[in-house]
């Protein structure tokens, strides 16, 4: 399914000022009232953190003018590919992309709008892999996912207030 008539824009560390509302309020819309914990209201660091990476990418679609999905990340820095302690070989062709961010607007869900963004994303991206996390209470997130060609290789939790996570690895291009 592909979303049809939306108009993808993509954005660069240059450009965060510009869009870094735009981002944080798609994301409060996308994970809803029910996610109003602690670790929710320190999106807007990971934002800025992600925003600050040398590489970093964003791609936003709108309907018309209105802002309806976001998708982000940014390469991993060469022989700090974090999610190696997660498998038994290491590939031989280890350049990572973490895919840090994905939410679109409950309006627009189950039209292809997560397609589109994910695959506008990691057009034409130079890496072999991609690296992402997704919360282990959210299988359908996951399923989603690995339709991509991603793969659950371990668990993780980042940091002691966050949820834990899958952590998935795909070979880039995605299927």
């Amino acid at each position: 399914m592909t979303a049809v008539g939306l108009d993808i824009r993509h954005f660069g560390t240059e450009d965060l000022t510009e869009i870094r509302r735009t981002i944080i309020d798609l994301h409060a819309a996308a994970t809803g009232p029910d996610r109003d914990d602690d670790f929710k209201k320190k999106f807007p660091w990971f934002v800025d953190h992600w925003g600050s990476k040398e590489g970093y990418v964003c791609v936003i679609a709108y309907d018309d003018e209105t802002p309806v999905g976001f998708a982000y990340g940014a390469p991993l820095d060469e022989g700090r590919e974090w999610w190696r302690e997660y498998v038994r070989e290491v590939p031989e062709k280890h350049r990572t992309f973490a895919f840090s961010e994905l939410a679109v607007h409950p309006s627009k869900r189950k039209q292809g709008v997560s397609d589109t963004l994910t695959r506008a994303l990691f057009e034409n991206r130079p890496e072999d892999l991609a690296v992402l996390l997704v919360d282990v209470t959210h299988p359908r997130v996951q399923s989603l996912y690995e339709r991509w060609g991603f793969k659950k290789v371990g668990e993780r939790r980042p940091f002691p207030d966050s949820p834990v996570y899958a952590v998935m690895l795909a070979e880039l291009p995605l299927r």
